[in-house]
């Protein structure tokens, strides 16, 4: 294995181990302090930090506001208040080692607001902007406003080009490093565009071959890339260490951190990612945002997939071949199934689903009762915790608030799904919630590390990692 040495980043020398930012309470300032006290660059999630309290307990969120746009004013409040708490954490804890990173998506509920909100309080305390999630052109004038370097998360040279081009040539300087994030094997919400199959994964190292020329051509040849998704022993990437065509190279630990004794996921969320078998995680496009996600195939996901499943088309009056008439909703109005998609209609009311649910494509998804209660209430309860989200049809842009399409019963509530996952220790709970995952999170079940349910510390596993393993 050849050595792992320190690389300049972000204006100062670091280990080239990057923690990936996982939102919603996961990467946060304890996971982060200890990171970068271990000599890489930690990364603290800005997207709904949990807010810590005098004792240091982390201190759930609760919403007053009687409407969407008063509960999105409160989320941008908690999230500057949890992300200013969160990154003095991380400070004192580093001892001003390493890098403390401040992660945002641009696609997330009052994201400039947000971290503006904490740089303002943090100056001299976080040391760097990670961005994805959308393509966010503002990065730049953010990172200059505060004098920090900014970290671009891209999946494609074409993206880092239209970024380049647009906007952050006019401050090449404070470019920290890229970040390449594989879209088919990163945790969270992927990058995948419509030219990319979902099915069939691309090799990362042409794809990254082919920014870092790109980036030759802007004059960032030494502008470090880091590569995430599906990193998780470096001597499997040891041909991308010190290899004067890539130039320099970090790698970003996402999905690894999770299992360390600092990580604040609870510990039925642990013991289950030490149960993972192949193919456990899920590439799916449920998600509000619209994107690709990854996450663990549990009843959630499952539930989402047949809701979807059990979907038919319908028009409000006869069209081709919709002539059988079905009623909808309490008042029984007539709308128009094929006798295919009218036979299973009948046969998903006789098994329960009898609850009929439009969705903005004209279809007809069947729920149980209590699911079309559980889907109306989460519609009902929504924050703004997306800038635009399909499930509750909110936008933050004004003048009305909304996407301008239907609300669509298909997608989930992200924020509660994701706040549920994260701050439970109940085996059912979190079975019925959102678990975030890359896809090589099964290894935890066969690396020797982990043998007979070892967690380590960040420190321990930052130190594994520095061997290769």
């Amino acid at each position: 294995m050849k050595p792992i040495n320190a690389i300049r980043m972000g204006g100062v020398d670091v280990l080239p181990l990057v923690e990936g930012g996982k939102g919603v309470a996961v990467s946060n300032g304890n996971t982060a302090g200890h990171w970068a006290e271990a000599g890489g660059a930690g990364t603290v999630s800005m997207v709904n930090a949990d807010y810590i309290d005098e004792n240091g307990e982390a201190v759930r969120t609760e919403y007053t506001g009687r409407t969407r746009r008063e509960r999105h004013e409160e989320l941008v409040e908690f999230g500057i208040r949890g992300g200013l708490a969160q990154a003095r954490r991380a400070y004192d804890i580093s001892g001003g080692k390493g890098r403390i990173h401040a992660n945002i998506l641009w696609e997330m509920g009052g994201a400039e607001r947000v971290i503006n909100g904490v740089l303002e309080r943090a100056q001299g305390i976080v040391n760097g902007i990670t961005c994805g999630a959308g393509m966010p052109y503002r990065l730049s004038d953010i990172a200059q406003k505060f004098n920090v370097h900014y970290y671009p998360i891209i999946s494609s040279a074409r993206a880092f080009g239209a970024l380049w081009k647009r906007a952050y040539s006019k401050a090449g300087d404070l470019l920290g490093g890229v970040v390449y994030e594989d879209p088919w094997l990163a945790g969270g919400h992927n990058g995948l565009s419509n030219s990319e199959d979902p099915q069939k994964p691309e090799d990362p190292y042409p794809r990254v071959l082919a920014l870092r020329q790109l980036m030759r051509t802007f004059g960032l040849g030494d502008t470090p890339i880091i590569m995430a998704g599906g990193v998780w022993w470096l001597e499997e990437w040891e041909h991308w260490i010190d290899n004067p065509e890539l130039g320099p190279i970090a790698f970003q630990f996402g999905t690894r951190p999770l299992l360390t004794k600092e990580s604040p996921i609870g510990d039925a969320w642990k013991k289950r990612l030490l149960d993972l078998k192949p193919g456990d995680v899920f590439l799916n496009r449920f998600s509000p945002t619209g994107f690709y996600s990854s996450a663990v195939n549990n009843n959630f996901i499952k539930d989402l997939r047949m809701r979807s499943e059990r979907q038919a088309a319908f028009t409000t009056e006869v069209v081709g071949e919709h002539v059988a008439g079905f009623g909808v909703g309490p008042r029984k109005r007539l709308v128009y199934l094929t006798p295919h998609d009218h036979a299973s209609a009948v046969a998903w009311e006789a098994a329960g689903f009898t609850e009929a649910l439009r969705t903005p494509d004209n279809t007809l998804i069947f729920v149980t009762p209590e699911n079309a209660a559980e889907i109306l209430q989460d519609q009902t309860d929504c924050m703004g915790c997306l800038s635009t989200c399909r499930f509750s049809n909110w936008s933050q842009h004004e003048p009305d608030f909304t996407n301008g399409k239907k609300a669509d019963p298909r997608s989930f509530c992200i924020q509660k799904a994701l706040q549920e996952a994260a701050h439970t220790d109940d085996d059912e709970v979190l079975e019925n919630n959102l678990m975030f995952s890359g896809h090589n999170a099964y290894r935890f079940g066969s690396d020797p590390f982990y043998g007979n349910n070892f967690i380590p510390t960040v420190k321990q596993l930052v130190e594994r990692i520095m061997t290769g393993r």
